[in-house]
């Protein structure tokens, strides 16, 4: 009898305690079309995206860029920090509109965002975590809306598949481009 009770406690102090790590989608957003966004990033397996998440107690949301970018109209999404510090994922206000498929891109995007700073390499990954999060969730069958953000995901994806261990497409265009190129620091 002592030893189911003992294992009767254990099993239940194991189960309490997995549960305590548990979490929802609503634990980093309230609002419904990105809490759609970071249920379908989890059905689709992108571990990665929801482990940064959770361990950054990351908050996303769409709001007005202009306070954060110079330029908003044309900012899809930043990975930022808020006035206590907390990580958090803003997302340009205009694409609330945007298919869940395209908001959970951008979501994997600024999810992989972990310095304070980036650097070349990290926005590589990040840029190649969205154009195959694009590959991965993007349905044949469903008729896209012809906005920048599409195109954005439709030209990243083309450069995801085109490139090799030698031609890093993606990092080319970045190094390259004079926004990167000021933001990050490259020479």
């Amino acid at each position: 009898m002592k030893k189911l009770v003992v294992l009767f406690t254990a099993f239940v102090f194991l189960t309490l305690s997995q549960m305590a790590y548990a979490y929802r989608a609503s634990d980093f957003s309230s609002d419904t079309k990105i809490v759609a966004a970071i249920n379908l990033l989890e059905q689709s397996g992108e571990t990665d995206v929801l482990r940064n998440l959770r361990k950054y107690g990351i908050r996303v949301s769409f709001d007005d860029l202009s306070s954060v970018s110079y330029n908003s109209s044309k900012t899809f999404a930043v990975s930022t920090y808020n006035k206590y510090g907390t990580r958090v994922i803003m997302i340009n206000s205009i694409y609330k509109n945007a298919p869940v498929e395209q908001i959970a891109c951008l979501v994997a995007h600024e999810s992989m965002h972990v310095k304070r700073v980036a650097d070349l390499e990290e926005e590589t990954i990040a840029t190649q975590k969205e154009a195959a999060t694009w590959i991965k969730l993007r349905v044949a069958s469903k008729a896209y809306p012809d906005s920048r953000l599409t195109k954005r995901l439709d030209r990243l994806s083309s450069m995801y598949m085109a490139s090799s261990n030698g031609n890093n497409i993606i990092q080319n265009k970045i190094a390259a481009n004079g926004f990167y190129r000021a933001q990050l620091g490259i020479n």
